[in-house]
């Protein structure tokens, strides 16, 4: 866990987002989080919330989907960034890993993996050395590394998306619905691996994850949006130990095991919208 006693340096300020797509259909109303250097931060709750959304605000990513961020401002070490392209955001060392892993399937493992270093100036030798920093941490896409990627698993899948991330020696990675599709065992495996580069390679994370539970397990803050605002915030080990959040995500109450579909939604936007 972090040193919540330091003060920590701010890498990602977002400050009251507000984002329309197609010029009429309000997403994100309000939005404001930070991301810490060297923090592994959670963007939680449901299918729909605005997850996504904000973090394609932040990789600026929305242009392709006819949205834009319409009020508030984003920035990046202090610079402002909301308008700039992708591919400055990824020179500035912030990266997406995309919901559903989005491998280029013809191409083999290995070649997607150094897709990731198309950018980079730094010669063959400190990429081939960054190639095995990633097999270090993936052995298994090592031992699939010739094997084309759309014949690999789902996990594997998104270690390949994770470890091309990687490749462009990011400063902080957004990372979205990592767990999705995946085994419970296998999301165990990728959130174990975050953890560890996290604490060893100094990569701060913004991930976004419907898994509230496995999420507050390896976090340090979290974030929870409901219909595209922040209803709640603070540290993860807080979060977890939350009434509302053990409630209405982590399926408890002090009457035992309750299922999420059993508590109607007005009763969260009530109380926390209110």
């Amino acid at each position: 866990m972090l040193d919540t006693g330091r003060t920590e340096e701010t890498l990602l300020e977002v400050n009251n987002i507000e984002v329309i797509y197609n010029h009429v259909i309000l997403v994100l109303k309000g939005v404001s989080l930070t991301v810490p250097k060297g923090g592994i931060t959670a963007l939680l709750g449901g299918n729909g919330a605005g997850k996504t959304t904000t973090l394609k605000s932040i990789s600026n990513l929305l242009h392709s989907e006819r949205g834009e961020v319409t009020k508030g401002t984003i920035s990046y070490r202090g610079d402002r960034v909301q308008d700039l392209s992708p591919s400055d955001m990824v020179k500035r060392g912030v990266i997406q890993v995309m919901e559903g892993r989005h491998c280029f399937e013809h191409l083999t493992v290995e070649e997607n993996l150094l897709t990731g270093a198309y950018t980079r100036r730094d010669g063959r030798g400190a990429i081939a050395d960054d190639l095995e920093l990633v097999y270090t941490y993936f052995p298994r896409l090592k031992e699939r590394r010739k094997s084309q990627a759309g014949y690999t698993s789902g996990g594997e899948q998104q270690m390949c998306a994770i470890g091309r991330a990687l490749m462009s020696r990011p400063e902080t990675i957004l990372l979205d619905e990592p767990s999705m599709g995946l085994a419970p065992q296998l999301v165990e495996e990728i959130f174990t691996i975050v953890k560890n580069l996290n604490e060893r390679e100094g990569v701060s994370f913004l991930l976004a994850e419907q898994n509230t539970n496995v999420a507050l397990r390896f976090a340090h803050h979290g974030y929870i949006l409901e219909s595209g605002r922040v209803v709640m915030e603070g540290p993860a080990a807080e979060l977890r130990e939350n009434p509302d959040v053990k409630e209405f995500y982590l399926g408890m109450s002090d009457e035992g095991r309750k299922s999420f579909r059993d508590v109607r939604s007005y009763r969260r936007r009530k109380r926390w919208l209110s």
